[in-house]
């Protein structure tokens, strides 16, 4: 027996509709983690900036909701030239992270470090609004160390870090430069960049990780309010973690004065190690540059 048109339009409806069903079946429980999935803190010490030669000051400060958070204050060797303020990427602690800023007290910045909270001996449960607020509190501690002075403090992240840095330099106009390296532009981005890994379909991660993934504390809409103070994106070329479009697409949204540095041959881990002594002179130049006075 033959079926009616309208039946086969229904059979033909599900035949579509009920692969792409079980297919969101299979991805939700890996997507629902996704927030999760920006954040991997850990409390194990793997070491700290003596390893490198340098010497830390513990110290502790309180975010305005109250929590507790613990941070590492390294002094500059010789005559300081600024004030750097960290924000490490994601995944366990600032001991896994101080490689990246180890190179910055030999070079005259005095650096102040930090945990998220629920990252290291820093108290509460990372949450993105948490970051932010971690974020400004530090802000507030550094401009009460003997050691600040006006016009001379400065941001620095990477890759997760570099997101929280832009969105609090955005409020804290004494950050007078902002250097964000292996970063991205917006956490569903970031997030949609993985989930094609769960969901197998390029056209299906985008619309999933927009549904499971809210919208908020995104650097790309906060990124254009730096300006007039400069800001340095950089990017590694063979990124999967953050790969360079997402960096590129922060830096589109920047305004002037901004420069950007891809360093082609460059994974997540490596890029200071190819980046070398002229990535590392860029950096500089950027807070030196944000230093100066503005022209008359």
């Amino acid at each position: 027996m033959v079926g009616t048109p309208e039946r086969s339009r229904r059979s033909r409806r599900w035949y579509w509709a009920l692969p792409l069903i079980l297919l969101l079946a299979l991805a939700v429980p890996v997507l629902v983690g996704c927030d999760g999935c920006f954040y991997y803190p850990d409390s194990r010490d793997d070491g700290g900036p003596e390893a490198l030669g340098l010497i830390k000051e513990d110290v502790y400060f309180t975010t305005s909701d109250g929590l507790r958070l613990h941070g590492w204050f390294l002094p500059a060797v010789g005559t300081p030239r600024g004030m750097v303020l960290s924000f490490h990427g994601n995944a366990g602690n600032m001991t896994n992270h101080v490689h990246a800023i180890g190179w910055l007290p030999p070079a005259g910045y005095h650096v102040l470090t930090f945990d998220y909270r629920g990252y290291g001996r820093s108290a509460g449960r990372v949450t993105r609004a948490g970051t932010t607020l971690d974020g400004l509190a530090a802000v507030d501690y550094a401009l009460t160390r003997p050691e600040y002075e006006p016009g001379r403090l400065f941001a620095y992240g990477q890759s997760m870090g570099g997101a929280v840095a832009t969105v609090v330099a955005a409020q804290r106009p004494e950050l007078r430069a902002l250097v964000a390296e292996a970063t991205f532009d917006s956490y569903r981005n970031v997030a949609a960049t993985h989930t094609r890994k769960a969901v197998f379909f390029d056209f299906l991660a985008r619309p999933l990780a927009g549904l499971l993934i809210s919208a908020g504390h995104d650097p790309v809409d906060h990124i254009a309010d730096l300006s007039p103070r400069p800001v340095l994106i950089i990017a590694a070329g063979r990124d999967q973690m953050c790969p360079p479009v997402l960096a590129r697409n922060l830096y589109e949204h920047a305004r002037e004065p901004r420069a950007w540095v891809l360093v082609d041959e460059a994974d997540h881990f490596n890029l200071h190690n190819l980046g070398g002594d002229d990535l590392l002179q860029r950096i500089l130049a950027t807070f030196e540059l944000g230093a100066a006075p503005p022209a008359p």
